[in-house]
């Protein structure tokens, strides 16, 4: 009797930790723009939209989009994106611009949304999310 307690309480408990760890499960994406190409920044908002709105994804999973080279356009003040941007950021969706894109184009950081965040490599940082296990996406 005191072995099938014993058992009855390990499958218990392996069952109770395998349902904790499945709930905590984390999703990391990292998505790749660096196209000024109007369809694809388009679909490449759409594609990061339909990920958070993936009811296996809701509440789990952390997008970042890091624009480098043509991308930077959808980052600029002076062209239609602001409003997708801010809903993505709205959503927790982290808006990353390369720095050495900036620097190679002459563009400052008052041309971009107030809102956009920096790394120093576009390539850099994708190299390091993706050693860290990210999700590569590029539309």
């Amino acid at each position: 009797m005191k072995k099938l307690i014993l058992i009855l309480a390990a499958v218990i408990t392996i069952t109770a930790h395998y349902a904790t760890a499945q709930q905590k499960t984390r999703y990391k994406a990292i998505y790749q723009l660096n196209s000024d190409d109007d369809k694809v920044i388009r679909a490449t908002l759409r594609n990061i939209k339909n990920a958070l709105e993936d009811p296996r994804l809701q509440k789990k999973v952390t997008i970042e989009l890091v624009a480098h080279g043509n991308g930077v356009v959808a980052f600029r003040k002076d062209h239609p994106y602001e409003e997708l941007m801010q809903d993505l950021k709205n959503r927790g969706v982290l808006l990353v611009e390369c720095e050495n894109t900036l620097r190679e184009r002459n563009i400052v950081k008052e041309d971009l949304f107030p809102f956009i965040n920096y790394t120093p490599s576009g390539n850099g940082e994708l190299i390091i999310k993706q050693a860290e296990g990210w999700s590569y996406v590029h539309p």
